[in-house]
């Protein structure tokens, strides 16, 4: 009996020697790998051609907005693939103010008069004014709304270096009124103030849209260059 399996076992060992079943193995693993091949470009052509669609869809929905490169005498570095923009002018002889501005970074529901809900985006601002040589910078940290500039607090800072733990003054409702009025007063001369909320509520509007189309432009590119060169 052992025999009889020791010369099947060879008769097996054989059979696999012969040119025609070495042919043959060979062929259905080619036959595999290319209805696998074929399988990966489908499914990453459906990928692009959703791709494709999004980004024409996206344009062909966008609102037509023509960002300036200024407004109100402040000079807009959009900051293109990044989540916020500067906003840099000067102000009197000695003056320089930077505004670094969030793209939309929360919201708030705000009822209605007929009762239903409508939804606010909220935008951070960080207002810094540079006087002249002087080594103090002031700092406002805001809350812009649609319509309104909300300040939060308040801050004094060195210019050369930025404390790690820098104490951070009162909240600014907590401070004495007519302080917290001439102090909104301070930054609407300096030009921060609802109508420039109101602008960058249209501006991130068209930002968001823009780094979008920007992703999604990332996005084909990377697989058209897959399927081009098959590595992907």
């Amino acid at each position: 009996m052992a025999q009889r399996l020791l010369r099947g076992f060879r008769a097996v060992k054989n059979l696999a020697r012969r040119p025609e079943f070495k042919s043959t193995s060979q062929n259905f693993r080619f036959s595999t790998s290319y209805v696998s091949e074929m399988r990966k470009s489908a499914f990453e052509g459906n990928i692009l051609r959703l791709i494709r669609n999004e980004i024409q869809y996206e344009h062909d929905h966008s609102p037509s907005f023509e960002p300036p490169p200024e407004f109100n005498s402040f000079k807009i570095d959009i900051r293109p693939g990044e989540q916020w923009i500067r906003l840099n002018r000067k102000f009197g002889e000695n003056e320089d103010i930077k505004v670094e501005v969030t793209m939309f970074d929360g919201s708030a529901p705000i009822r209605k008069t007929d009762d239903s809900l409508e939804v606010r985006l909220h935008i951070t601002l960080i207002v810094s004014v540079f006087k002249g040589e002087n080594d103090q910078v002031l700092e406002f940290i805001c809350s812009a709304w649609p319509d309104a500039i909300n300040i939060r607090r308040v801050y004094t800072r060195d210019r050369g270096r930025i404390k790690y733990h820098p104490y951070p003054g009162p909240a600014f409702k907590e401070l004495d009124d007519e302080l917290q009025d001439s102090l909104y007063d301070f930054l609407e001369e300096r030009g921060v103030d609802d109508s420039l909320a109101e602008f960058l509520h249209k501006y991130m509007k068209y930002k968001d849209k823009a780094e979008y189309l920007g992703w999604m432009g990332n996005l084909k590119s990377i697989f058209q260059d897959g399927q081009r060169n098959g590595t992907c």
